[in-house]
């Protein structure tokens, strides 16, 4: 069995898909059957089987072919249809007074369900506004309430790296991140250096944070007391890096310790 991760446009997170003995290329557009609908996704990676067989919560998709011209234009025409869409969701909003902001529209390659993905602070009680949608658009209508991370990871974005936001280039599953692992990296807590675009605390400080928590280990706080061959003194700055920290003993100035 070959296994390809798959990227759709209304899904958050990726999808995994035996290739079903089909010629499947990296960047190429598939067809795949999911709650009994038809959706079209683009195969982003190859996937080594091992690598996901011990996961028991990824469920394995099984590509039906691979899309042809019809399905691209098809595609393209639900895209259009979707915005205009998004459009009247938008007016309904208004006219029911919800609580919500609406990300994106997107309808399954045949049209069997309209996915509306938004956001709110609150639980939003949007019977009346899934009911009207369906009697307008005569299908099956979901609309999904999705977190700040989550919309970042739909709708894109750069970071203050420069660079493509982690969460939409290759993030699947967002880890937690706490600010222990700002701390832990001596890092200024200031909202506009380590939150991201979504406003939370950017994802990669997740990244280098058990390197960091290993080189930590031996080293004193800055304030610490600590006794030094040069007598006591108490710690004034600390190098996690290069494991090193200066120390004012008063007998000697500033004197830096390597451990």
């Amino acid at each position: 069995m070959s296994i390809v991760e798959i990227k759709l446009p209304n899904r958050i997170k990726k999808l995994y898909a035996d290739t079903n003995n089909l010629d499947i290329k990296l960047g190429e557009y598939i067809i795949l059957e999911i709650d009994k609908t038809l959706n079209i996704g683009k195969v982003i990676s190859f996937v080594e089987e091992k690598k996901i067989s011990n996961d028991n919560d990824i469920i394995i998709f099984k590509i039906i072919r691979q899309a042809t011209k019809e399905d691209i234009k098809a595609n393209l025409d639900n895209i259009k249809e979707a915005n205009n869409a998004f459009k009247k969701c938008e007016s309904l909003i208004q006219k029911y007074e919800l609580d919500m902001r609406l990300i994106d529209a997107t309808y399954t390659l045949d049209k069997k369900q309209l996915i509306f993905q938004f956001t709110s602070d609150n639980r939003v009680d949007f019977r009346d506004l899934a009911k009207e949608l369906a009697s307008i658009y005569k299908t099956r209508i979901e609309l999904r309430q999705i977190g700040v991370r989550d919309k970042a990871k739909c709708i894109g974005g750069i970071g203050i790296c420069g660079k493509e936001i982690c969460c939409s280039q290759y993030l699947n599953e967002m880890d937690t991140v706490s600010i222990n692992m700002a701390k832990n990296q001596k890092l200024a807590l200031n909202p506009n250096k380590i939150n991201g675009v979504c406003g939370r605390l950017l994802c990669c400080l997740k990244y280098e944070d058990e390197q960091y928590c290993e080189l930590k280990k031996g080293l004193p706080e800055v304030g610490d007391n600590v006794n030094t061959e040069f007598g006591n003194g108490t710690v004034t700055s600390v190098n996690i890096c290069n494991r090193t920290y200066k120390v004012d003993v008063p007998s000697h100035g500033e004197v830096e310790i390597v451990l």
